[in-house]
């Protein structure tokens, strides 16, 4: 499959969700990125944005087998993986798959649910694969996680363990619309849009355009020069004073690989470090802690990731 071919079928996935979802572009562009690069997203903002309606809009477009999980305090991990279960026929244990054997997985307000079950989707997003009495089952391929959360301060919400938000490649604050787009949604309410009828969203791309997406990403040059900038902003954020939580080296495994996806889809079979600029701040916001005493003082993560990207050194 040309490159060309599939870089215009998922340039077109914006087309097709922008029928359910007003706005939002960049949110959408970071979703195709982290499917390209078989990575997890993280979706953040308050109620009523369409975090879930995006998420839905996006698999009928890309045809895509999806499932979705409420969670909730009292769902257990065999409810998100699966379990065994006594068969009186045959007198014997069978495993009956849990959500998580799909394609697109979106775990709805995965922060108000207890960590034992946050972290049953740990092996999976990590492995793509569950494990029960031991036995590895494989999951299908793709395999994205799309979370929603609500933020932090909202009451019954739990904070995601930092070892399971380093598992998100990426972090993206889905922001309330602008009040043209607002104007927009409402019109489209009064003209009968019905969010849970996504009949009209036709399937641009699949599984095989994914797949030669990411062959096509996998070819994309990345400069020394590129890599040694990457490393040293992440460098950068463990010596920063704002922050007692620096990026690992998996973080920046994560923007280099978020870089090459972003260059790709704009043309390009190389990386600039304006690509890595471009990505930072939703690949590493998460992976980020900042200090009790720089949030007293009003920082943010993005306004501490701002800075550093203004004062590292960009290669010539």
């Amino acid at each position: 499959m040309d490159a060309a071919e599939v870089r215009t079928a998922l340039a077109a996935l914006r087309g097709e969700v922008a029928k359910a979802v007003v706005g939002q572009d960049s949110v959408i562009t970071g979703l195709v990125i982290a499917l390209l690069c078989r990575g997890h997203v993280l979706l953040e903002g308050t109620p009523g944005t369409a975090k879930t309606l995006l998420v839905r809009a996006l698999a009928r477009a890309l045809d895509l087998d999806f499932k979705r999980v409420q969670f909730t305090p009292d769902l257990m991990p065999g409810d998100v993986t699966g379990s065994l279960i006594y068969d009186n026929r045959t007198a014997e244990f069978e495993f009956r798959e849990g959500p998580v054997f799909t394609n697109l997985l979106l775990a709805d307000e995965i922060n108000r649910t207890p960590p034992k079950t946050q972290a049953s989707l740990l092996e999976a997003m990590e492995e793509r694969q569950v494990s029960v009495e031991g036995a590895p089952r494989p999951l299908p391929d793709p395999f994205v996680v799309c979370a929603t959360q609500n933020p932090i301060e909202y009451e019954g919400t739990y904070p995601l363990p930092e070892a399971q938000l380093d598992r998100f490649l990426l972090k993206l604050n889905v922001p309330v619309p602008s009040r043209e787009e607002e104007i927009a949604v409402l019109q489209r309410h009064a003209e009968g849009f019905d969010p849970r009828d996504l009949e009209h969203i036709e399937p641009v791309a699949g599984a095989a355009e994914l797949a030669a997406g990411r062959e096509a990403v996998r070819r994309v040059h990345v400069d020394p020069k590129v890599t040694g900038y990457v490393v040293d902003l992440c460098r950068a954020t463990r010596q920063s004073p704002s922050l007692q939580l620096g990026v690992s080296p998996r973080g920046a495994t994560a923007l280099l690989s978020t870089a090459r996806a972003w260059a790709w889809l704009s043309g390009r079979d190389y990386v600039t470090p304006d690509d890595a600029k471009a990505l930072a701040r939703p690949t590493l916001r998460h992976r980020v802690q900042l200090r009790p005493e720089a949030e007293l003082e009003g920082a943010t993560a993005d306004g501490v990731l701002e800075g550093i990207l203004n004062t590292v050194p960009v290669p010539r």
